[in-house]
């Protein structure tokens, strides 16, 4: 069968459960491998990090081994890399920075086959090399997708009840420090002005039963202003900051024993 992951995440959301994953930028699976009984997802980062599509496979494959889902965020809204990431295995795919809601429908549209979409026909790794039915891929592919468009520009917030509005899309992303650059707020991620932003995006997506996602860094206090907010699922933290973090908790502790 089909991995389907992706639908576990779905009832913890639809159950009221804030849902935490993992932000991948270290190319090596191990870590995704490492962090799979820890997380409820994972982000994988294609945006913004030295990530190529057979690193991307290898963290496909050691996320599905460990049981969580895999949300991929492309570089950009080219369908040669929807079709390259949800061929790959990737249960979820997010679009970064897009201007428009008809951008946004357009990729909704790529990550959906006929007659939903327009998504091209080539899904080696997701019908098990030929062993699945292609019907019985089609249906499934299709209905457990987990689309997402990342609201991180004012000219995309500007057209929010259209984006709402398109069929097949799942979530809405908060992007906190881009959509506070597009205010000419740059890392003020808390300013009035900007969280009334954000929970404009998160009350209306959810007035919509759209689902609300966000990023940030490994940092307690803001994921509870998010939350507060009205955000469900976050990537909180990245792979690299996990090990810092730990490294440097761990030696203070050492040193502290010693001193």
């Amino acid at each position: 069968m089909i991995s389907t992951h992706i639908n576990r995440m779905r009832e913890k959301l639809r159950g009221g459960e804030t849902v935490l994953g993992a932000g991948i930028s270290i190319t090596d699976p191990t870590v995704t491998e490492a962090l799979a009984p820890s997380v409820d997802f994972f982000w994988i980062d294609l945006e913004h990090n030295a990530m190529t599509t057979e690193s991307l496979l290898g963290h496909l494959i050691a996320a599905r081994a460990g049981g969580a889902p895999s949300i991929v965020r492309v570089p950009s809204n080219d369908v040669g890399w929807v079709k390259r990431v949800l061929d790959s295995g990737a249960e979820g795919i997010i679009l970064p920075r897009s201007y428009s809601a008809q951008e946004a429908a357009d990729f909704v549209a790529a990550c959906r086959y006929p007659p939903m979409g327009t998504r091209g026909f080539g899904p080696r790794r997701p019908m098990q090399y030929g062993r699945l039915g292609q019907q019985e891929y089609l249906e499934q592919a299709n209905r457990d997708v987990f689309v997402c468009v990342q609201v991180e520009t004012t000219e995309l917030l500007s057209e929010l009840d259209d984006v709402l509005k398109i069929e097949g899309l799942d979530s809405l992303v908060l992007g906190p420090q881009d959509l506070s650059g597009s205010m000419g707020r740059l890392g003020e991620t808390t300013h009035p002005d900007v969280i009334n932003a954000m929970k404009t995006v998160a009350s209306k997506a959810r007035a919509a039963d759209k689902f609300v996602g966000s990023g940030l860094g490994a940092d307690p206090e803001f994921a509870q202003v998010l939350i507060d907010c009205g955000v469900q699922w976050m990537q909180a933290g990245n792979d690299f900051e996990y090990m810092i973090h730990g490294c440097e908790q761990a030696y203070r502790q050492i040193r502290g024993i010693n001193s």
